[in-house]
């Protein structure tokens, strides 16, 4: 999936920002099935890219195209087959429903990815296979952590979008986590966006950009 950016300003934002950053109000391009790291402090744009991306937001300058198609132009149907087979993102606030345990939160995506293990071998590798009869708002925000990337890696795509997914994980759990990650990425010959305030995960980037 090749993503392009071109001269896109979000509304609002600082105008220090803007004439500071290596992204916006330039020419950007996530070639098909190139990893990305975006790293930058809060406050700079990271989680607006990635929201731009999967269409939540539209108030920007400049044109933003998937595929060589304007996001100006996808119909909300094209947005809804797009989310369901095309696209998967890892929210920073994760998104999950407090009210369901972490198992009822994995079944609800539409459809199941073929290349990935399954939600008992990946809770098991991300050690939280006893956190899934509970209620997510139970658990601890890293263990949600886990759960979401799960979720995300279950359901089929060709961009894998993440958004500070290990904020509150050890050095050990971003590990497996990274592991899990890549396998069915590479499985998927998907792309991948990690967004991060500073580290730099133990991935493979072929691209990094520092807002």
């Amino acid at each position: 999936m090749l993503i392009e950016l071109d001269n896109v300003i979000p509304d609002p934002l600082p105008k220090n920002i803007v004439e500071s950053s290596k992204l916006w109000g330039k020419h950007f391009r996530v070639d098909t099935n190139s990893r990305v790291l975006v790293s930058a402090q809060s406050g700079m744009g990271k989680s607006t890219l990635l929201h731009l991306i999967y269409g939540l937001r539209k108030d920007y300058s400049g044109q933003i195209l998937i595929d060589g198609k304007f996001l100006r132009e996808v119909s909300f149907q094209q947005w809804k087959d797009l989310r369901k087979q095309s696209i998967s993102m890892v929210f920073q606030d994760l998104r999950l429903f407090p009210h369901l345990t972490a198992h009822e939160n994995l079944q609800l995506i539409p459809e199941v990815n073929k290349t990935a293990p399954s939600i008992d071998e990946m809770a098991k590798r991300l050690k939280v296979e006893n956190c899934l009869k509970q209620l997510v708002s139970t658990l601890s925000h890293g263990q949600r952590q886990r759960v979401a990337i799960i979720r995300a890696l279950q359901k089929p795509f060709r961009l894998l979008m993440l958004d500070e997914p290990f904020s509150h994980l050890d050095e050990e759990n971003q590990i497996y986590c990274s592991q899990l990650i890549q396998e069915v990425v590479e499985a998927n010959e998907a792309g991948l966006i990690l967004s991060s305030l500073g580290g730099t995960p133990t991935f493979s980037f072929g691209q990094k950009i520092f807002l």
